[in-house]
């Protein structure tokens, strides 16, 4: 559930194109005249704002409200598949769904286009730099037929940047028309680089980007692939906390899931399966002790009911390490402090002071989580993403991502949206909902 506030009116929907698309689609000659409904157009929008008073101010004011083009197949499209020659990458941390997003690229191009050209890049970037010497991946129906049932990625991945230049040389080398990206924010970035390069340079090289966070925080995309499994197997980490905390006297679950900034997985996970008492996010501030702090609350929680189940997200409580040195990852990310074993610590030392005993347990999923196929609601979204994205590719259109919004698979300019993150807000009907379910209140002291 995603509820965004304060739309920009006048942001910037267009895509860009590498040129007319001339040549008719395999696809339209395969259906000789029959199901045209499938194909979309240039035209068909979609509405990003859907409250009426907003789009009603911005007729009134003789604008038009802001819409995203409709994805999915054109009837005229711009690369000669018999020609055209395409690579994939994954890059960042491992997701759910990464094989089931190459699968779907890998034979909606050899099936529907008739593209027998399609590499594997692996590693990440550096499999574009030849001084890491990576291989390249021939990629066919035959190689990604049953990669779905595995998780990671076939091709492997990697973190930190590549130099621009480096990479668009490979791509001129290896004569690749499409290069489809699937990754993160950092990712996405690299990706709008890449095609200004190839701007600079005059070539006719199309970047798709396909959206990869298992936090759900890409900015304008309301659900991303990985999302829906990291909540279903949270909840699996939740019910054994939940046990385990009801076994034993003051006993104690803390569980720590994914989220570095945005903590849509332990607010949804908390819905899923409502036997936590207590949500840490990061966009949520807490204190630990005084009057309201979550340590205080924790001790009267275990006075009526002599258990308790806490869920907090890895970017939470980030506050608490201030006086450390900050340090970063190849990507640039600053590395988290671990606020589940820091929690666990402050908990333990606080009821032992107090004499009091407790039985507490820690729960860490995370990296168990990323590292799992998809499930079936996931797989699903996989296949629409990644045939969406050929369908872009192969009209020539280029520096976007494919996204969802408003129930619609729809094409998002790249700069709209790297470099920015979601959030859940404090009085969004998401967070609102986990108060009501836990009934923690507020954590912060006045």
């Amino acid at each position: 559930m995603t509820i965004y506030t304060n739309i920009d009116m006048d942001m910037d929907t267009r895509i860009d194109t590498l040129g007319e698309a001339k040549i008719e689609s395999p696809i339209a000659k395969e259906l000789n005249g029959s199901r045209q409904e499938i194909f979309k157009d240039d035209n068909e929008r979609v509405l990003i704002e859907l409250e009426a008073k907003k789009i009603t101010e911005a007729i009134q004011e003789g604008t038009t409200p802001p819409s995203f083009e409709l994805a999915g197949p054109r009837k005229k499209i711009y690369f000669d598949p018999s020609k055209l020659k395409c690579a994939l990458v994954t890059c960042g941390g491992l997701c759910p769904g990464l094989n089931n997003i190459i699968r779907s690229i890998v034979l909606e191009l050899y099936h529907s286009y008739g593209v027998r050209h399609i590499y594997g890049v692996r590693y990440g970037l550096q499999g574009f730099i030849p001084e890491y010497q990576h291989d390249v991946r021939d990629l066919s129906p035959a190689n990604v037929v049953d990669i779905h049932e595995m998780g990671g990625s076939i091709l492997g991945s990697s973190r930190g940047p590549q130099d621009i230049e480096a990479i668009v040389d490979c791509l001129e080398r290896m004569n690749i028309g499409i290069l489809f990206m699937i990754g993160g924010d950092g990712t996405l970035m690299a990706a709008s680089k890449i095609d200004a390069s190839i701007r600079q340079r005059g070539l006719k090289i199309s970047v798709i980007g396909v959206p990869k966070t298992i936090d759900n925080d890409i900015h304008m995309v309301s659900k991303s692939f990985g999302f829906d499994t990291a909540v279903d197997i949270a909840t699996g980490a939740i019910k054994g906390a939940h046990k385990e905390a009801e076994g034993y006297p003051n006993g104690i679950g803390l569980i720590k899931l994914m989220g570095r900034y945005s903590g849509f997985i332990a607010a949804t996970a908390t819905l899923a399966q409502q036997d936590v008492n207590f949500v840490l996010i990061p966009e949520i501030d807490f204190d630990l002790e005084g009057p309201n702090g979550l340590i205080t609350k924790l001790q009267e929680r275990l006075a009526q009911r002599k258990h308790a189940v806490i869920l907090i997200a890895e970017g939470a409580g980030q506050k608490f390490f201030e006086s450390h040195k900050a340090e970063y990852d190849p990507s640039g990310n600053i590395k988290l402090h671990d606020i589940g074993l820091f929690l666990k610590e402050q908990i333990q030392k606080y009821f032992a002071a107090r004499d009091m005993e407790i039985s507490l347990k820690y729960i860490d999923p995370s990296y168990m989580i990323r590292s799992l196929p998809a499930n079936s609601n996931d797989h699903v979204y996989c296949t629409f993403l990644g045939r969406d994205a050929v369908h872009a590719g192969m009209a020539g259109k280029t520096n976007m991502i494919i996204g969802h919004w408003n129930d619609h698979f729809v094409h998002v300019p790249v700069p709209l949206t790297a470099g920015r993150r979601k959030h859940v807000f404090a009085g969004n009907k998401l967070w609102q909902t986990v108060l009501e379910a836990t009934g923690q209140g507020s954590l912060v002291n006045p």
